[in-house]
């Protein structure tokens, strides 16, 4: 089961992966309600659809980019105006595309450097892997094609789970140091807290990014969950969005 991006970074702030701060809105009314929420300033404007590259899609109208960045929160109402019930077509959607029925508003950050962090099942060894990789932003398909040296692989032990060993590996790996060390050894324990806890089958943030005063943020979020184990978790069937399956 997938979940918005909105709703992946509610679940993050619940384990204390730091996300910018946003909100997300369903109705032209609530535009207001949600921007208010957010300092004035450079706001993010996000269409919700359970398909990756909006960013580089095109709405069937012609209206190009599902993901937008606007110089004042005046702008970002107008923007997420031509996106509510706006058809997005990206090459995760087919040329049918998906309504959009949801936008969710951020606030823009200021980016030091981007990298790519990801929780999945590997099951060649029946374990969950971190992949981790300096080349955040851009597809890891083709950061695997062309640069497979770039990319890092950490196989975590499920009867042991994420050991202290193998979160400073990632963090030299990935090259951080300073504040920058300590909050990104942080972030990645409590990711794996978050895709452990709630029988996550994929956890991917594309991109993770360090700021300029030294904080590490998720800035995207995209998480789904084992059909199977649903059951037991019932505050993530709640997450359900119908209209996108």
């Amino acid at each position: 089961m997938n979940i918005h991006e909105y709703q992946a970074k509610a679940l993050f702030e619940k384990y204390g992966v730091p996300v910018p701060k946003g909100a997300a809105a369903t109705t032209p009314e609530e535009f207001v309600t949600a921007l208010a929420q957010l300092p004035d300033g450079p706001t993010m404007v996000k269409s919700q659809i359970h398909a990756g590259g909006r960013g580089k899609g095109t709405f069937t109208d012609g209206f190009k980019g599902g993901v937008k960045f606007c110089k004042t929160k005046h702008e970002a109402k107008e923007l997420a105006g031509k996106m509510l019930g706006n058809t997005l077509v990206t090459l995760q959607t087919g040329p049918a595309g998906r309504k959009v029925q949801t936008v969710y508003f951020t606030v823009a950050s200021s980016i030091k450097k981007e990298y790519y962090l990801a929780i999945l099942l590997d099951r060649a060894s029946s374990k969950p892997v971190i992949v981790a990789s300096t080349e955040g932003g851009v597809e890891i398909e083709k950061v695997a094609h062309e640069t497979p040296e770039k990319i890092t692989k950490v196989l975590v032990d499920p009867a042991y789970g994420l050991a202290d060993y193998q979160v400073r590996e990632l963090i030299f790996k990935l090259g951080f140091t300073g504040a920058e060390a300590k909050n990104a050894g942080k972030l990645i324990r409590n990711l794996w807290n978050c895709f452990w806890d709630t029988d996550a089958a994929m956890v991917e943030v594309n991109p993770l990014i360090t700021t300029p005063e030294g904080e590490v943020l998720a800035l995207d979020a995209k998480v789904s969950f084992d059909d199977n184990a649903l059951y037991r978790h019932p505050e993530i069937v709640a997450y359900r969005d119908l209209d996108e399956e």
